[in-house]
């Protein structure tokens, strides 16, 4: 995701109206790792900007992933996420807290998938399944 300055240019440059929500949400999503939720991402800003609305939040997203500066992720679970780094990479999930975290795939051209029976693909997105170190130690501490 370009910085907030960028895209302030790059909203204006498409006619997009730049309002200090808007210059707000860029800041908030610039280098943000958490993969947030539209309503994650509207705590976090209404903590900075009482008063913001989730509509904005909403509208500012939809923006910034119809321009390609955010992915947006859909989990069987029902929530998605928004990724503010749209450099080619896949992702851990823990199956306990939910924490999702960026990975990279080596070699991901040589990968052999089979099943495919004239499927032409595109694109790949991988969801690594597991526990965080942190739920790791849980269940360390608390064998079931």
């Amino acid at each position: 995701m370009r910085s907030p300055a960028e895209l302030s240019t790059a909203f204006r440059e498409r006619g997009l109206k730049v309002t200090p929500q808007r210059q707000l949400l860029f800041r908030v999503l610039h280098g943000n790792m958490t993969h947030p939720t539209a309503e994650a991402l509207f705590a976090t800003a209404s903590e900075l900007m009482p008063g913001i609305s989730l509509r904005t939040v909403y509208q500012t997203l939809n923006d910034l992933a119809a321009m390609g500066e955010l992915q947006v992720l859909h989990f069987a679970s029902g929530s998605t996420r928004f990724d503010p780094n749209v450099v080619d990479h896949h992702h851990a999930q823990c199956d306990r807290c939910g924490d999702l975290r960026d990975v990279y795939v080596q070699r991901l051209d040589e990968l052999q998938v089979h099943g495919f029976d004239g499927f032409a693909s595109r694109r790949a997105s991988i969801v690594f399944g597991g526990l965080c170190p942190a739920c790791q130690s849980i269940s360390d501490n608390n064998p079931t």
